[in-house]
């Protein structure tokens, strides 16, 4: 049994980040690592998006962490019995011995992400070790609990921050070191990011990086529902067990910095004529007959002086900023920080979707929230909703705000490189 852990007598305060045995597809047995590779499950997002992972390759990972059926109870059930058969078949192999792996992401714009994945102890945030920014829907957290159940496996990793001591950190240069010599594979996915891994197996590597992260904390960047989902697990087996530990990438931001862009959101059944109707004499409106590219720039420059959204679905934008400081007053809770109560995310949930809109949040009926401003704007044109296009909120606002303790609303950022899904997968029951 794969238990992943530390006796209670060593855990760390800080981060205890843990070899794990990946498992890993075999390239004699896919098309191509590019192939069977996919965004997060939450971001594909494009009209076909789905349909074309699966058509990339039979093996593509969307069949794990997106299965296809009429139920969920089926669709979990199809996603365990499609991964043992990937298992029995050879498609999916067991790296022989445990180890910390080094994955870089790589592009022609000069973006260049390192990080380690591995097994991260589950803490609650109460200890301060790993801090949420973002509320979590407790729908998405109970489908995601369903499925890694199901398949007894962590299937893709979400990423983590933490701001370490730069070039000179023993973590870093044992990555970077790793980062030299031939890696266990690399591949380029459609998107133009190159994708290498390579494994650090030697204890006395290992012991550097963990007795450097131990120092630290983590920002979750990008997976608030898979990490509630790791510790609504941890919760319901007895400790130890390979539930205490997760599957996460964690990346040095003093070294490696991310880009931060925002989350969008699709309101579903609001025509933009009655999203405008409805903020008369509350905000001022402007229609922009731009480009999306202009217009998103217009959106930066009105964001710098308040708060600022852009709407799209009507084959226009509409640029909405300046609202109603007695408006806000009325809708925006005073019971936190000025830097909560400010962001863009704040004013449109507390005072948009709550107030003007009368639209749940929480209601994927009425609302979808995406990554691709191109995809939130054409889904909105098809289907006769109104897009909401937000501006990006700096890191170091998400930092200090989660440092608090004050979380921001639901999906308000995106951090990224994301990590491909399908290059590394943990199972718990090996």
């Amino acid at each position: 049994m794969n238990t992943a852990g530390h006796s209670p007598a060593t855990a760390r305060r800080g981060l205890d980040l843990t070899p794990f045995r990946g498992l890993r597809y075999n390239p004699e047995r896919v098309g191509s690592l590019a192939a069977v590779t996919s965004p997060p499950y939450d971001v594909v997002v494009r009209p076909d998006g789905l349909h074309h992972l699966q058509s990339a390759d039979p093996h593509n990972i969307v069949r794990l962490i997106l299965p296809q059926a009429g139920t969920p109870r089926a669709r979990n059930e199809q996603a365990a019995d499609t991964l043992r058969r990937w298992l029995s078949e050879g498609v999916l192999t067991t790296d022989p011995e445990p180890g910390l792996y080094v994955y870089e992401q790589r592009n022609g714009d000069g973006m260049l992400q390192r990080g380690l994945i591995g097994a991260l102890r589950v803490s609650d945030p109460a200890e301060g070790v790993v801090l949420p920014h973002e509320d979590v829907m407790p729908h998405v957290v109970a489908d995601r609990a369903a499925l890694m159940r199901a398949t007894c496996a962590n299937l893709e990793p979400l990423l983590l921050t933490y701001r370490g001591n730069g070039q000179a950190a023993a973590a870093t240069v044992v990555v970077e070191r790793t980062a030299e010599q031939p890696p266990l594979l690399s591949t380029t996915t459609e998107d133009g990011f190159s994708h290498r891994l390579w494994s650090i197996t030697d204890p006395a590597d290992v012991e550097r990086i963990q007795k450097d992260l131990a120092e630290h904390q983590a920002l979750i960047a990008d997976g608030h529902h898979r990490w509630a989902t790791y510790r609504c697990l941890r919760a319901e087996h007895p400790s130890p067990s390979p539930w205490d530990y997760g599957l996460v990438l964690l990346v040095d931001t003093a070294r490696y910095p991310l880009r931060v862009r925002a989350i969008h959101r699709l309101l579903h059944g609001l025509p933009v004529a009655d999203a405008l109707s409805a903020l008369d004499g509350l905000f001022r409106v402007r229609r922009l007959d731009l480009p999306l590219a202009q217009a998103l720039e217009d959106l930066a420059d009105a964001a710098c002086a308040g708060n600022a959204f852009l709407l799209a679905g009507d084959g226009a934008f509409h640029l909405v900023d300046r609202p109603d400081p007695d408006l806000l007053a009325r809708t925006v809770p005073a019971d936190r920080p000025a830097a909560w109560r400010t962001l863009d995310a704040t004013v449109l949930h507390a005072t948009l979707l709550d107030h003007v809109w009368r639209i749940p949040e929480d209601s994927p009926a009425h609302i979808a929230y995406i990554h691709d401003t191109v995809a939130t704007v054409e889904k909105a044109e098809r289907d006769g909703g109104t897009a909401v296009l937000m501006h990006p909120v700096r890191e170091e606002v998400v930092r200090d705000l989660a440092r608090q303790g004050v979380t921001m609303p639901r999906k308000s950022t995106s951090f990224g490189p994301k990590p491909a899904s399908g290059l590394v997968l943990r199972a718990l029951d090996i």
